[in-house]
């Protein structure tokens, strides 16, 4: 019989994060050699590695941290919610974090080519990988720099850690409305900052859904100019930021608030997990 005991048991599963049967199968593998026990481990989690690459990690969350006019938002995935919420995952996901901000990354590829104490975090995510037993990846990252950089974090679920993260620079005004904004882009997820940004390609497919769309429904040849340039404002409302009516006062657009802070916009950044 394996010389190990079942505080053993508890003390592998708590470092590894693997399953029962795991543990004990590599304690009497190893027997009971805590050390040898956590190498098997990791060299059979590895093996699945690659089996692991094809599934879908659509679980996870988000983090960021901001401060003296730069701010860095990551998404981390796995595959299930159990081990989005679970603390090893978000301890990772708070290292990557770190090293994100550390090396001044902002694309995914840059930050997992990056060194973390002698191994890429590619490497990191894999050797978590390996012991946790789920696909763990690094989706996307955003680095903001501006006079004021502020985060939001969100959490949709009570049970789970940040669902949604966002990032707002902007130059002037409060670092209050700056965080109301944020929550406000949490809430209403604009795709861009002005209407520039739109490619005309898109705004163009727009006008003629709005046209087609008015002469379905049969409205005045005289009309359908006015009708068509009305659908298109309202696109733009739905998907600019500045044009959006502020969440906490529907009169006013964010632009107008962010003016009447003496503030103005500089760019943001906005994450869901899993879309």
């Amino acid at each position: 019989m394996a010389n190990y005991t079942s505080a053993d048991i508890k003390a592998l599963r708590e470092s590894t994060g693997s399953g029962m049967m795991d543990v004990k199968r590599a304690l009497d593998e190893a027997d009971g050699d805590h050390d040898k026990a956590t190498e098997i481990l990791r060299i059979k989690g590895l093996k699945g590695v690659t089996k692991r690459e094809g599934r879908t990690a659509a679980n996870g969350l988000v983090a960021a941290q901001a401060g003296n006019g730069v701010g860095t938002l990551v998404e981390v995935n796995c595959e299930t919610d159990f081990v989005a919420k679970g603390d090893k995952f978000i301890a990772l996901a708070g290292q990557v974090l770190t090293q994100a901000v550390t090396v001044g990354a902002s694309s995914a590829d840059e930050l997992l080519a990056s060194d973390m104490g002698g191994k890429t975090v590619q490497e990191v995510l894999d050797d978590a990988n390996a012991t946790i037993g789920e696909k763990i990846e690094v989706r996307r990252v955003a680095r903001l720099e501006a006079p004021h950089v502020v985060s939001y974090l969100h959490k949709t679920s009570p049970d789970l850690p940040p669902q949604i993260g966002v990032l707002v620079a902007t130059d002037g005004g409060d670092e209050v409305t700056a965080r109301d904004v944020a929550m406000h882009i949490a809430a209403f997820s604009p795709s861009v900052l002005t209407r520039d940004e739109i490619d005309a390609e898109t705004v163009e497919n727009e006008r003629r859904v709005a046209e087609a769309t008015a002469k379905e429904e049969g409205k005045p040849e005289a009309a359908l100019a006015r009708i068509i340039e009305g659908r298109l404002n309202g696109f733009f409302k739905e998907n600019v930021l500045l044009e959006q009516a502020f969440a906490k006062d529907a009169k006013k657009t964010v632009a107008k608030v962010l003016e009447e802070s003496g503030a103005t916009a500089k760019a943001f950044a906005r994450f869901r997990v899993g879309s």
